[in-house]
């Protein structure tokens, strides 16, 4: 009977063993450079759909391209566009605010005045890696 218990507790550490060892491998390089790039990249397409759809005077879809530039914009992270970053936020959020009190022509304002600092976000983090 001891034996027995040997064996059962011997398997059961090894089953254990062999659930946990996936776990704790070490997980996929991810280039973080390429994530930063791509979420420029489609940052600034939807800040362009969004002027497009602000000049055809579509508040619905306005709104829904902010959010989603918002969203996107989010994964830009580069500590020396920070602060534009953030000013790029208060323009969405003005853009929105506006789009929102049916105002449209502010709204494509602020949201061309955001094109800008993407624009201006991404010369930065280009020219430090080349």
């Amino acid at each position: 009977m001891n034996t027995f218990k040997k064996i059962v507790l011997s398997t059961a550490i090894a089953a254990a063993f062999a659930v946990s060892a996936p776990t704790f491998a070490a997980e996929e390089h991810v280039d973080k450079n390429a994530l930063v790039k791509t979420a420029a990249t489609n940052t600034a397409a939807k800040i362009e759909e969004a002027i497009s759809i602000a000049e055809k005077g579509d508040k619905a879809g306005f709104i829904a391209a902010l959010a989603e530039a918002r969203q996107l914009q989010k994964e830009f992270r580069y500590e020396q566009t920070e602060r534009l970053r953030q000013k790029l936020n208060d323009k969405l959020s003005a853009a929105r605010e506006a789009a929102t009190q049916d105002n449209m022509a502010e709204a494509g304002v602020a949201v061309k005045a955001a094109a800008v600092y993407v624009k201006e976000m991404r010369e930065i983090y280009d020219a430090a890696h080349k």
